[in-house]
């Protein structure tokens, strides 16, 4: 019996000692580093909590908090309505399901870095895929604003063009949103796999009733899928928030920091400017956030999600 035992532990150990190793001691030490001046170049001074007092007064700190607020603000909301959109479109449509599920989940499957490098080339000013779809229309629009009035078809810097997305500080972060939705069909495929299950007596019954399109998707859809709403914006929330391999590989947080977002600044205090002491304090900070707006989340969901057998 002892025997066993010992044989049991000894396929755990390993787990345990890379927990230990990689989980562990980082989370410990990251705490630790916080309350100090650290740098790979020179031991570790503790300086109290000189660091978080820094972040009150540093306005890169800010810029780059609030540029991740207004990411995750946008993206979040936007991923939930895509993939949801698509799931009922694709529970909807019950001949080659599995191919279009297929085809959708994919993208999710395609490495950051490939991704990343892909949408530069669809996001290109001269000869992106988006902005040679969209030229046709813009030649259209300023012909129509020629005819109405002729002084515009003489001045180039009076017509309308397509976005340069990615060196635009107006339409760099968007872009960035836009991208994000090329990942949601894995969210897509979750909402499905929850649709199916909901029971079509439910659905019947409002036909007799009478209720439209909508109403079935108000009072019946929503409400039974919403501990899978719920799960996605939690894990959209926690996504949204740490989101870094797309912009420092598509924009490196140009222009002009427009999309320069907290895990970026705490990746080039960390490795850039060597302070590691705070940068790990800017980490605690946004996993304080994190933290915070998953618990808000939880708490805004009492009524609003609906578990079976409550």
């Amino acid at each position: 019996m002892k025997r066993a035992r010992w044989k049991h532990a000894a396929f755990v150990l390993p787990w345990v000692i890379g927990i230990g190793v990689f989980t562990l001691y980082p989370f410990a030490a990251s705490i630790w580093y916080s309350f100090t001046d650290f740098s790979v170049l020179a031991p570790a001074v503790s300086v109290g909590t000189a660091n978080y007092a820094e972040m009150a007064g540093d306005a890169k700190f800010w810029k780059t908090l609030g540029n991740t607020c207004l990411y995750a603000a946008l993206a979040i909301p936007a991923g939930l309505i895509v993939s949801l959109g698509l799931a009922l479109v694709m529970n909807a449509v019950k001949r080659g399901q599995v191919i279009y599920s297929v085809i959708f989940y994919l993208p999710h499957l395609v490495p950051a870095v490939a991704s990343a490098i892909l949408w530069m080339w669809i996001f290109n000013a001269e000869f992106g895929l988006l902005n040679n779809a969209l030229r046709p229309l813009f030649d259209g629009a300023n012909a129509v604003r020629a005819w109405l009035d002729p002084a515009i078809a003489g001045d180039a810097k009076l017509l309308w063009a397509p976005p340069a997305w990615l060196s635009s500080t107006t339409w760099a972060l968007p872009a960035l949103v836009i991208m994000a939705m090329w990942g949601v069909g894995q969210t897509a495929f979750i909402y499905l796999a929850k649709l199916q299950d909901v029971p079509v007596e439910l659905y019947e019954a409002a036909d007799i009733d009478g209720a439209s399109t909508w109403q079935k998707i108000r009072h019946i859809t929503i409400p039974t899928i919403s501990p899978i709403i719920f799960f996605n914006v939690i894990m959209g929330i926690i996504g949204a928030f740490q989101v870094f391999t797309e912009p420092f590989l598509m924009t490196q947080g140009g222009p002009a920091e427009a999309t320069y977002f907290l895990p970026h600044y705490i990746y080039d205090s960390a490795f850039r400017y060597l302070r590691m002491g705070y940068a790990s304090a800017m980490s605690w900070i946004l996993f304080l956030i994190i933290l915070g707006l998953t618990a808000l989340a939880f708490r805004l969901s009492r009524d609003r999600v609906h578990y079976a057998g409550r």
